[in-house]
């Protein structure tokens, strides 16, 4: 089935956009600014009053949801540093004229800096039934777990969870199958009188909170830079448990973890070089294994989906396809807009979440901007544009992901999250970078058929390459 009758088949045949059969029903974001100041990479979601309604956090405060205009102090430090920059930073906005800015330098600044905070991740680390928030600084850095004080406003007591956190796409979720979560991540551990570093993951003692998180070996010692990015987890073989995926391959979980065994290493180019974001493992033609889904290029420019084969190859090992949704930068010039017209760069953050109810996940994903700073990586200058990408499959098991734009001027940071933030069932979109803290409220509106048939996706016109 061709490209147009692919699109042709999902709008007669599946819910895209649409509720009953008798109504067309669009989903649309509206966009809130919590802040315009640069704390965060990263922004996530936490009941951290205890009322029942979702807050955010992002940098060293949280906001009261559901409307999010509430402002809390989490994290009080007269000296915030970063590689780049110090917050808060002086602007000059003339000759005489100078101004205070809170915040690192970022959308409000002219020079590239960066924050202390890059992740932010919520839990109940202690046990004691409030939600506490876990950050991760410069990669490199510390990372430390702040203690919700049960309702009292001030700062909140803050614990060493990792002496050091390496790569730039870390991930949080119950990787063993125990129940409780563990954040996956590399380090470098201190073996005589060398830095040795290992990928692995770290799980916090829920019965003494304040001990360091026990880091788990995954692989023998190597030579991964903290600065690589792309990691993920998800069972790629099928055999119920879940395996760790990283920029050049995965890692198959053994069967036992006792003792913390090396983990059996394959090699796969899902995202060569510096690497990606982060990374899924999901069925995405519905034949029953799963693929993995991954961008391409922090800093450049591609989004795919990697098919896993039915056949071995002659090792047994299992093999993938490589389907771009949108190009790979191929030579000096931007690639090519895909079939739908959209071409964008630096996504340095994924999210893989069932957007529209329609039993499939969809891809969350966008332009980190000013990743390092006005002048740097692929078209800097381009408007930060955030997407979702609605997976649609045809009969015959071919795919397609129609491209929705959420917004033009907000992007994303090193995290995005889409998760719902103010109860009603549907997926929102949080974002924290160096624009500002965002949530996109996410509604559904029933529209006619002339509104809902204008806000498809179009085929674009064929690209012509000069012939020299």
């Amino acid at each position: 089935m061709n490209s147009r009758l692919l699109v042709l088949a999902a709008v007669l045949s599946t819910p895209l956009l649409a509720g009953a059969a008798d109504e067309l029903v669009l989903h649309t974001f509206k966009k809130i600014q919590l802040s315009d100041q640069f704390w965060s990479e990263g922004a996530n979601l936490g009941d951290f009053n205890k009322d029942g309604k979702m807050d955010v956090v992002s940098g060293p405060f949280w906001w009261e949801g559901p409307d999010f205009k509430k402002r809390h102090e989490y994290d009080v430090s007269d000296k915030r540093k970063s590689p780049g920059g110090a917050a808060p930073f002086e602007l000059k906005l003339g000759p005489m004229t100078k101004v205070t800015v809170p915040g690192f330098h970022g959308g409000l600044g002219k020079d590239n800096s960066y924050s202390d905070n890059f992740f932010a991740f919520t839990g109940d680390f202690n046990k004691d039934g409030w939600d506490d928030i876990l950050i991760l600084g410069f990669p490199s850095a510390a990372s430390y777990w702040h203690e919700n004080p049960k309702g009292k406003d001030g700062p909140w007591p803050k614990h060493l969870a990792v002496d050091l956190t390496d790569n730039e796409s870390p991930t949080f979720g119950d990787i063993t199958g125990d129940g409780k979560p563990e954040l996956l991540f590399h380090t470098r551990l201190k073996e005589g009188t060398n830095m040795m570093s290992y990928f692995g993951y770290a799980e916090p003692n829920l019965d003494k909170p304040t001990e360091k998180w026990t880091f788990h070996k995954i692989s023998t010692p190597g030579k991964w830079h903290w600065f690589n990015h792309g990691y993920g987890f998800g069972d790629v073989n099928g055999d119920g448990k879940l395996d760790i995926m990283e920029k050049d391959g995965w890692w198959e979980q053994p069967k036992s973890l006792a003792g913390d065994p090396v983990w059996k290493q394959h090699k796969v180019p899902f995202a060569p070089s510096h690497g990606s974001a982060q990374m899924y493992a999901y069925d995405v033609n519905g034949d029953g294994l799963n693929d993995v889904i991954t961008s391409l290029a922090a800093h450049g420019y591609g989004l795919a989906w990697f098919e896993q084969l039915k056949d071995r190859d002659a090792d047994g090992e299992i093999r993938f396809t490589q389907h771009n949704i949108m190009e790979p930068k191929k030579g000096q010039a931007p690639p090519p807009l895909n079939k739908y017209g959209v071409r964008f760069s630096q996504l340095h953050a994924v999210d893989l979440v069932d957007i529209d109810g329609d039993g499939l996940k969809d891809i969350v994903t966008g332009k980190r901007f000013w990743a390092h700073g006005p002048a740097g990586d692929e078209e800097p200058a381009a408007p930060a544009v955030l997407y979702w990408f609605k997976l649609v499959r045809g009969a015959d098991k071919s795919v397609d992901w129609l491209p929705y734009q959420i917004d033009n001027d907000s992007g994303v940071g090193t995290q995005v999250i889409a998760a719902d933030a103010n109860g009603d069932g549907l997926a929102d979109i949080i974002v924290g970078n160096k624009k500002g803290t965002f949530v996109h409220v996410h509604s559904k509106k029933t529209v006619s058929q002339e509104e809902w048939d204008k806000a498809q996706p179009k085929l674009a016109a064929p690209q012509r390459t000069a012939v020299k």
